[in-house]
């Protein structure tokens, strides 16, 4: 809300073989102090990131899982990556004393599934436990899917969002497809160089309305339904014309029962490459149409770096903050317009608009879109 960066030269790794040098990494974390049952040290940090979000989102929410029946008790995560750092490892002890050299211990701590496992494991939950890896739009698949499990009755409590660890691996990868920008991120703007590549963790805790109210809980914001769709386009490009983007906004929209005139914010994808931030204005000036400049969208990818798997999650959680407060988050570094992204990004600084209504949007690698609409609970 104040609109500070995180975002600095990279200290995980050395950079040097790149031409890009700046990340959005989380500084000064200690698993220990989240940590409880299980040994930190025997964790990925994606998984050591995640059970920290869950442990804050748990005491915030003021649930007491003891009163549960913990079979009842769900986990749904998103990623893109996992626990990439665990191949990074592998690799480098392959390559400086041999295959023989790798601790057979340490494979199948990787797989992505040990994440949403090891958060069930830290708080003794024996319901369902599923992992989602739709890359950057994982985030709001595992929400919506904790949301249909509660309402269908097949969970009464879920603990649901994304989570990924910064990675040498997937840094690699945006810096060879020339996707990195080189000083800042810059959404939206004209002069946008690209992405920065983040890390982090977020959960939500989900329960039926009914029983939110019975135990006093403070409700941030309602869920009311999402939409998610494929582009079947590219592998990293998105659809010119944002098909599938629309598509995922407009199922969003009936899946909730409520309009275009009824959305008061958008929080965007807006991962500052020049190609997505267009993509997902034409799309949201496509389904809007006249009333697109006049919905507040803005991106705290600006100041968190893009966070992976993790993104869609800590704006979902950005969201409801905004409908419980009344204030939005800004889109920092917007110095020059673009023509072809003409709509109101919430230029640099938070604006008190109090929102009744938000839409979510997430796009991924393959075309993968997810949004999810949120409600202020009145």
């Amino acid at each position: 809300m104040a609109g500070k960066s995180g975002i600095g030269p990279v200290t995980s790794f050395d950079t040097s073989p790149f031409p890009v040098h700046i990340g959005a990494e989380v500084r000064d974390f200690a698993p220990e102090e989240h940590v409880r049952q299980q040994a930190p040290g025997d964790l990925g940090r994606g998984s050591q990131l995640a059970i920290a979000a869950a442990l804050m989102a748990v005491k915030d929410s003021g649930v007491e899982l003891d009163s549960y029946n913990r079979r009842r008790v769900g986990v749904s995560m998103g990623t893109t990556s996992g626990e990439p750092l665990f191949i990074e490892r592998y690799n480098d002890i392959r390559k400086a004393e041999g295959l023989e050299a790798i601790p057979g211990e340490m494979l199948p701590k990787y797989p992505c599934n040990v994440i949403p496992s090891n958060i069930a494991i830290e708080f003794q939950l024996h319901g369902p436990c599923l992992m989602i890896p739709t890359a950057c739009a994982a985030g709001n698949y595992a929400i919506g899917y904790g949301f249909d499990l509660i309402r269908t009755g097949h969970a009464d409590l879920m603990l649901a969002g994304g989570a990924d660890a910064f990675s040498r691996i997937t840094y690699m990868g945006f810096a060879r497809l020339g996707a990195i920008a080189r000083e800042r991120c810059q959404p939206f703007d004209k002069n946008r160089q690209g992405m920065v590549p983040g890390e982090g963790a977020a959960v939500l805790v989900l329960e039926p309305l009914e029983a939110a109210l019975a135990r006093g809980a403070t409700i941030y914001a309602e869920v009311l339904g999402y939409g998610l769709s494929c582009d079947s386009h590219h592998m990293t490009a998105a659809h010119p014309q944002g098909d599938g983007a629309i598509r995922a906004m407009a199922m969003a929209l009936r899946e909730s029962g409520v309009g275009i005139e009824d959305i008061d914010y958008i929080s965007a994808h807006g991962t500052g490459t020049p190609t997505n931030d267009r993509a997902e204005s034409i799309a949201v000036r496509a389904l809007f149409g006249e009333r697109a400049s006049q919905v507040p969208m803005s991106s705290i990818k600006s100041m968190l770096g893009h966070t992976m798997g993790a993104a869609s999650a800590i704006e979902a959680v950005a969201c409801a903050l905004a409908l419980h407060t009344g204030k939005i988050p800004p889109t920092i570094n917007y110095e020059e317009p673009d023509p072809e992204c003409d709509l109101d990004y919430v230029p640099n600084q938070a604006r008190e608009t109090y929102p009744q209504v938000a839409l979510n949007n997430a796009y991924a690698f393959g075309g993968n879109n997810a949004s999810l609409c949120l409600s202020r609970y009145e």
